[in-house]
């Protein structure tokens, strides 16, 4: 069975730094690829980064902020956030695709297993 278990996220002032991970349990780490979304309240949910053989992408409002990355021997992804903003909060959800390609833009559809989410909130 797939699971996905997140952790790390808390509540930190402007300019304070989280470390979110993302345990991975149930399938062959080199066999997907992954990535982290977000979502606030009274908001869609979209892509923050994603990571694959080919390097790591970002949506531009995390640029030089946050930096996805992962661990293979721990079959675990993170997502590092530093220069934290108020308009950062949301709840942080990991995702995996059963592909080694993750390109930008992909339609969340095709990320088949998901975390449950772990809440981020910046205070100004």
């Amino acid at each position: 069975q797939v699971q996905l278990l997140e952790s790390g996220g808390g509540s930190v002032q402007a300019g304070g730094s989280l470390r979110l991970s993302c345990r991975i349990a149930g399938i062959t780490y080199k066999t997907y690829c992954a990535a982290w979304f977000r979502q606030a309240p009274g908001t869609e949910r979209e892509g923050v980064a994603a990571i694959d053989g080919g390097g790591n992408s970002y949506v531009d409002s995390v640029k030089g902020r946050f930096t996805i990355s992962e661990d293979n021997a721990k079959n675990t992804l993170y997502l590092e956030m530093t220069s934290l903003k108020p308009e950062d909060t949301a709840m942080y959800f990991c995702a995996v695709r059963l592909s080694i390609s993750c390109p930008w833009g992909l339609p969340q559809d095709q990320f088949v297993y998901w975390g449950q989410g772990t809440q981020v909130t910046v205070s100004s």
